[in-house]
């Protein structure tokens, strides 16, 4: 188990700090809002009413000794990078800030940040990518053009196992996981004579030039 803190309850602090507790991690949740902290603190460990842009304020709430603290403040640029400077001079372990435009992110980078997330930008992208897609279901970006992707199989696959597919040396594709919907069940690394239904899902591991052919498949 592992501690977090979440300042901003913006819609994505609110939602990180959830799914950190359901996950069963300490959260402390901070933010000047008492509607916002009352709304999540039965979700959370704690949840406290502060100006987070008050550097003695932060001191007093024990970040340093958590193992992560989340600066998500909404639209609200400028107090995003004094607290993320003063979590810094507090020696907070972990700093995960998020960013709003490229130049706020590259701010928050050179006065400390950890990391520093685009939640928007990313989305956008990914919805993108399924939008685009006739297959595509979901898609992890692992950087330098590496995706895992979610795909429903495209005509030409139902009915042949995956060696008749052989994607691995047809497009470049490695079958990481089949998510049989009737009856429900996964395969990890499912062998060369699984056979490929209508009703199943594909987990791929490729590069995104690869994956992106599939989509040329009938």
């Amino acid at each position: 188990m592992r501690s977090f803190a979440i300042i901003g309850l913006s819609s994505f602090g609110h939602y990180l700090a959830s799914y950190l507790s359901d996950f069963g991690h300490r959260v402390l949740a901070v933010d000047i809002n008492e509607d916002k902290i009352e709304k999540i603190k039965s979700n959370v460990d704690r949840a406290v009413i502060a100006d987070a842009t008050d550097k003695k304020v932060l001191d007093e709430l024990g970040l340093s000794d958590m193992d992560i603290v989340v600066v998500s403040l909404g639209d609200q640029i400028d107090a995003s990078i004094l607290v993320t400077l003063y979590l810094r001079e507090l020696k907070v372990k972990q700093i995960l800030a998020k960013a709003l435009t490229e130049d706020h992110g590259k701010i928050l980078d050179i006065i400390g940040a950890t990391r520093v997330v685009f939640p928007e930008r990313d989305e956008a992208l990914r919805l993108a990518k399924t939008l685009e897609n006739d297959y595509l279901l979901d898609n992890i970006s692992l950087g330098e053009g590496i995706s895992i992707i979610e795909i429903a199989p495209p005509q030409d696959f139902i009915g042949k196992t995956l060696g008749e597919l052989d994607l691995r040396n047809r497009l470049g594709v490695l079958v990481l996981v089949v998510k049989e919907m009737i009856p429900e069940n996964v395969v990890m690394i499912p062998t060369a004579e699984h056979m490929i239904k209508d009703s199943d899902v594909l987990v791929l591991l490729g590069k995104d030039r690869d994956l992106a052919r599939i989509n040329k498949l009938k």
